[in-house]
């Protein structure tokens, strides 16, 4: 078995400020290791998709990732808040105020392939539904308590019978429709720690575990402007498919559905970050024999964690923020 290293759980350090490191490390390490029951109804109704538009969006094409045909369900259950169409632009669009108390975030699918997409459970604020069935060019939008944390993330090549079992190609989370727990790696990870420090809400794109669908964030409400562009742009750059190297691919019938990180491919102390290449003064991927940090993950996507110590990823927010995750690509990328 290949050796992997999760380090999602991973402390940030906010510029010199140790209160909030231990803070924001502290809650993170709460939302990593949350596994409360889940208690969500799952209904035998499938999404309505009508008036759908598709957005176009590149596959990860060196990766083999084509658009591949839904798979059959017998029914997938339904959740609270139904998925909608998505507008073609994939723009980004301030969301109605969230009821007193509350924040809100929405899921656009910009992709070709129908996503499911998840988020694990929180002991101390459990939601409702932990799933959603997103066709492409569908979103769906839910509300979540204003010191919320979590992970939401993509699962790809889902099937499910009428009770909510079955299996992911990626990003699985124990064979269930509704989560419980945290999903399989690689996947590319949404992860937020709200009202975490002085009103500051810190969030990120991790592809610290791997990636399986291309990721950007935006945000609203906000009292400062959004880092990142409506279309996925980030101080010029914008968001591509990853480029994936043939020994970090994974497959599974006969084509390659994620990018697994180096560590996962070909262990080492250097890719893993371990031994003599442990902590955030040597584990230095611009000493690896090859940055695959930056080759295969960062030049994807600018903004996003593409290993364990690339703190200069973590965002903040402040004003009682919303959240929109796009699962795509700038158009034109």
């Amino acid at each position: 078995m290949k050796h992997r290293q999760r380090r999602s759980s991973r402390a940030r350090w906010i510029g010199s400020a140790g209160v909030a490191a231990v803070l924001i490390a502290t809650a993170i390490v709460a939302l990593t290791h949350s596994r409360a029951p889940n208690t969500a109804n799952a209904g035998a109704v499938s999404p309505n998709a009508s008036g759908v538009s598709s957005v176009s969006a590149s596959p990860f094409a060196t990766i083999g990732r084509t658009p591949t045909a839904t798979p059959t369900l017998s029914a997938v259950p339904t959740p609270t808040a139904t998925p909608t169409a998505a507008k073609k632009s994939a723009a980004a669009t301030a969301a109605p105020p969230a009821p007193a108390g509350y924040r809100q975030i929405t899921i656009v699918n910009a992709v070709d392939e129908t996503i499911w997409a998840a988020t694990n459970q929180n002991s101390q604020y459990p939601l409702p539904v932990t799933g959603w069935k997103l066709d492409p060019g569908q979103s769906v939008t839910f509300s979540v308590p204003t010191a919320w944390g979590g992970r939401i993330w993509g699962r790809t090549g889902c099937s499910f019978n009428s009770s909510g079992v079955g299996h992911c190609q990626t990003g699985d989370c124990g064979g269930v429709f509704q989560c419980k727990g945290s999903g399989a790696t690689p996947a590319t990870l949404a992860e937020m720690t709200l009202d975490s420090f002085d009103g500051l809400d810190f969030y990120d794109v991790s592809l610290v575990d791997g990636s399986n669908l291309p990721m950007y964030i935006n945000t609203s409400h906000s009292v400062s402007p959004d880092p990142v562009s409506p279309d996925g742009c980030y101080q010029g750059a914008c968001t591509k498919a990853i480029d994936c190297p043939t020994a970090m691919q994974v497959m599974s019938g006969g084509k390659a559905v994620a990018c697994e990180t180096a560590c996962a491919a070909f262990g080492g102390d250097a890719y893993c970050c371990t031994g003599s290449w442990s902590g955030r003064q040597n584990c230095i991927p611009a000493n690896w024999p090859i940055d695959y940090a930056k080759l295969v993950f960062k030049d994807a996507e600018p903004y996003a964690y593409s290993y364990a110590f690339d703190d200069s990823a973590t965002m903040t927010c402040k004003g009682g923020c919303n959240y929109r995750i796009t699962f795509g690509i700038t158009p034109g990328n």
